[in-house]
């Protein structure tokens, strides 16, 4: 299995003062579903902005495709042939909706991507064509972005990386402000594009979608170190670990004689219970 993403010690200071990251190590291989967790200011986004090559490490290596990447190096890589290559190889889905949409009608934006490739007229439509209808939204292909729905610019703003066809997706909380239904919708289209091999990595700390769109999770901690990377499903069921990352708070209560004791994840649905008997106490 080839390795697509290699981090060294990578460490990143805004500024040179604010650490987001330090230390950190890890690989992602071609065709991973790889979920990178923590609590907001824990660093996922800043380490997802490195993997796009965005930002560049303040310290440590990062390679991607076997290419060192720094801000040096990638601007000269063969005479920037690399970084067109990793352009098209490589999709990003920023948080902010916003950020990605500035075309005047949603079949332009999404158009706009494959026009910069110098594809034929025929290639560009047929790329939109299809990605309207595996995200779901000819019926939008007029509207104007800016006048959609939360759910819907998240669609569309998918649909402008999808039309690309990368290779490698990257999700910085793609499932903030959805309602259940597109956040169904959200699940199964990334579970649908890790079966036909894409590599994923998503940042989230929303533990509802992790099982259902990734088989490993990298738990960043509040120092902005990988706390722990290992399967989804043994992360998910780590409430000592889930509690000490600040991704779920508990508090107990009475229920009668006895004592309830939940897990929530912050901001979602994901609960744990537990139950603890007291003693009876009795009035003469």
């Amino acid at each position: 299995m080839a390795t697509i993403f290699d981090l060294r010690d990578v460490s990143y200071s805004y500024v040179g003062k604010i650490d987001a990251l330090k230390d950190v190590t890890l690989k992602i291989e071609r065709g991973e579903q790889v979920s990178i967790i923590g609590s907001n200011g824990s660093g996922k986004s800043t380490l997802l902005a490195i993997l796009d090559a965005l930002i560049y490490p303040t310290a440590g290596e990062f390679y991607a495709f076997d290419n060192l990447i720094s801000e040096d190096a990638f601007d000269s890589i063969s005479d920037n042939q690399f970084r067109s290559y990793f352009r098209t190889k490589v999709g990003f889905v920023f948080q902010n909706s916003d950020v990605q949409l500035f075309s005047s009608t949603v079949y332009e934006e999404i158009a706009f991507g494959p026009m910069q490739l110098d594809l034929p007229p025929e290639e560009v439509k047929s790329r939109v064509e299809d990605v309207l209808e595996m995200v779901e939204i000819g019926k939008l292909r007029d509207r104007s972005p800016h006048t959609l729905s939360g759910g819907e610019k998240k669609k569309v703003s998918i649909a402008t990386v999808l039309v690309n066809n990368p290779d490698v997706l990257l999700l910085d909380e793609p499932s903030a402000g959805l309602d259940p239904r597109t956040q169904l919708w959200l699940m199964e289209l990334l579970q649908e594009l890790g079966r036909a091999g894409k590599t994923i990595v998503t940042a989230t700390h929303d533990l509802e979608i992790i099982d259902h769109i990734s088989k490993r999770s990298i738990v960043m901690g509040e120092d902005h170190r990988i706390k722990i990377d290992r399967d989804s499903k043994s992360v998910l069921s780590d409430y000592e670990l889930l509690l000490s990352s600040n991704l779920v708070h508990e508090h107990t209560h009475l229920h009668g004689k006895l004592v309830h004791e939940h897990m929530h994840a912050h901001g979602q649905a994901h609960e744990a219970h537990g139950h603890a008997h007291i003693g009876e106490q009795h009035n003469h």
